[in-house]
Formats: C-alpha cells, structure tokens, sequence
C-alpha cells in the first residue's frame, strides 16, 4: 500500500471521509447510551463530579431504607400504645363498675326461745358442750367447740373470726354477720340446737378480681407483640435511625418499658375491691397509667414526624443529586440527531466530492 500514491485532492477527501465517519460513530454512540459524556475521555471534569453525586445519591438511597424502618418500628409503637390506651380504659371501667357496686353484708340471724343473753349457759338450753358450730366463709372453715361456753361467750369467740362479727341483739337472738357480703354458712350440731344454723350471702366485688386481672394479663401481651424487624419499643429496645451516609445525622429514640408493671399495674385482690378507699386508689392509679401513656405517645409521635420529615428530604436530596450528574452527562439527543443528519449529509458530500477528485485524476488517462 505504500508504493500506492494517492493525488492531494482524492487524499483530502479521503481524510474528511474518515472524520466525517468517526464523528458519526461518536454520535450514534451518544444517541444510544443517551449520555454525552460516557468516560472520563470524554470530559474527565464532568464524569468524576457525576460520579460523585451518583455514588452520593447511592449512599442516601440505602440509607432511605434505615429511615423506612425506624419510620415502621415507630409506628408499631404508636398502634401498641392506642391498644395499651384501650385496655388501661377497659380496666377503669371494671374498677368504677365495683365501685358503684355496693357491698351487702351476709347476716345469719338465730333466735333461741328464751335467750337473753345474760350469761346464759348453751347447756341450759339443750345444747352439748361437746358440740361445734363451723362457720365458713370466704372459703375457709373454722370449727369452735362450745366447752360449756355461754351465749355471750360464743358470740365473742364466733366475733374473733377474721372478717366476722356477732353479737346478740335486744331480741335474744346471735346475730353473726360477714361484712364483705361473702358466703357465710353457719352449720354443726351446735348451731342447729341454739338456732343460728343457715346460708346467706350477700352482694360483694369478687367477680370483677377476675376480670380485671384478665385484663391486666393481656397489657403484657399486647406489649409484647408491638415489634417490628425485631425491635420492640414497648419492652424497652431503643432505636437509632441514621439520615445520612456517615451516620453524622440520626434520631436515638428510647424505648419504653410498657408491660403492667412497667405502668405500675399489678393484679388486684378481693380485699382490694371490697374497700373504697383501695378501690378508688386503684382507680387514681389506672390515670396515671392512661397518661403516662398518652405523654409516651406523644413523644413518639414527634419522632415519627422527625423521620417522616428526614424521608421526604432524603428523597429531595437524591433526586437533586441525580439531576445533577444527568445534566453534567446526559446528551442533547434533539442537538445529536440534527448532528447525525448533519453528518450524513456531509458524508454523501464527502463521497461525491471524492469521486469527482477521482474522476479528475481518470481525465490524464485520456491523453494516451
């Protein structure tokens, strides 16, 4: 090829031909990556800045799924709160329930014929001082022999009975009551024959004790199912939620401890019901655990708008990061497709004009 000479015209041709072909693969290359510069050879400057806000973009973009987390764990937390809020409700409501319930005592009234209660010895009346009377009440059983004991005596001895009173009234008659309006039965050998024999039983509060502390049972359950990706706020996990690529920027939120006795609740007992100084202490209580509640949800709910708030920015942020890595590389595919047309029709020129040089050198062929 190199004894091959080429005239200067047909050579100039060739050479605008070859840039002319070059420039339309340069062009269609940009048309179809869609980007204008495609490596640092194109425009170093602007390839490694894109590159650097992309790569930001990146780290932010990964970083939107720890805030979408903590945003969830937040609002698992919230949801447990409004069920604790419910329950807490429920269990004031079971308390003031007792507490408009009055108590009715249980009183078993027995007269004997003649009995005045002066001293009058059991045995005059017929009854064996081997004998006994069992009263029972509140589910516990207490026998009492009556050892030659006199009517006054065995009221005071049947009185010695935790939450039993007796007495013998005006009438002659014992009278044997129970306070809290629990079962008393009052039965024996001895308690027929002096006439104080039979079963009341009064109104008392000892059905809502069960409720209520069903109740109480599901607070620690409920608290315990409020988590989310294996962090539960409700049970004393704490949380910290990163907003940026280092880590320099996040939220540390605290968990709380949240079950019954976290809110200072603890299961109740029918003594507790059956007075309404306790009751009502009980009741102060429940407020307390409805507010500290309330005042808990709050704060997570400012955490919550804090992490929404960093989402909805991050979000920004990376799509201004995009945009300007695109509008440092991106190509102008209106402007490259008026170049390609442009190109093409410089080559057709470029072609033509390359075989009229040849033509030119084909005219010498004549003169011989």
């Amino acid at each position: 090829m190199a004894d091959i000479t080429l005239s200067s015209a047909v050579r100039d041709n060739l050479l605008s031909l070859q840039s002319t072909a070059k420039l339309m693969a340069d062009t269609q290359f940009k048309l179809s990556t869609g980007l204008d510069v495609n490596s640092a050879l194109d425009d170093p400057s602007a390839y490694f800045t894109a590159e650097a806000l992309t790569n930001r973009a990146a780290d932010l973009n990964t970083q939107l799924d720890n805030i979408d987390n903590g945003t969830r764990t937040l609002q698992a937390a919230d949801e447990g709160i409004k069920g604790l809020t419910a329950l807490v409700n429920q269990l004031k409501s079971t308390s003031n329930s007792a507490l408009n319930t009055k108590i009715d005592e249980s009183d078993v009234t027995g007269s004997v014929e003649d009995l005045d209660g002066s001293g009058t010895a059991l045995a005059e009346l017929g009854v064996a001082s081997t004998t006994t009377i069992d009263i029972t009440h509140g589910g516990s059983t207490t026998s009492i022999e009556l050892s030659n004991q006199t009517v006054d005596e065995l009221a005071s001895t049947i009185g010695n009975i935790s939450g039993i009173t007796a007495q013998v009234n005006s009438d002659g008659a014992i009278e044997v009551v129970a306070a809290d309006g629990r079962e008393l039965v009052i039965g024996g050998a001895a308690a027929t024959a002096a006439g104080i024999d039979g079963t009341v039983e009064g109104t008392n509060r000892d059905s809502y004790v069960d409720d209520f502390n069903d109740l109480l049972s599901q607070v620690d359950q409920l608290a315990g199912d409020a988590t989310y990706n294996g962090v539960n706020l409700l049970t004393g996990d704490d949380l910290t939620v990163n907003f940026n690529e280092d880590g320099s920027s996040s939220l540390t939120i605290e968990g709380v401890t949240f079950d019954a006795e976290g809110l200072g609740l603890s299961e109740t007992t029918a003594s507790v019901l059956e007075s309404d100084t306790s009751l009502e202490a009980l009741i102060d209580n429940l407020d307390t655990a409805i507010n500290t509640l309330r005042s808990q949800s709050s704060t997570f709910g400012n955490n919550l708008a804090v992490a929404e708030n960093r989402n909805t920015f991050t979000n920004g942020i990376i799509s201004t990061l995009n945009s300007g890595a695109a509008d440092l590389t991106l190509a102008d595919t209106t402007g490259e497709s008026a170049n390609l047309l442009a190109l093409q029709t410089r080559q057709s020129l470029g072609t033509t004009s390359l075989s009229l040089a040849n033509q030119s050198d084909q005219s010498v062929l004549q003169l011989f």
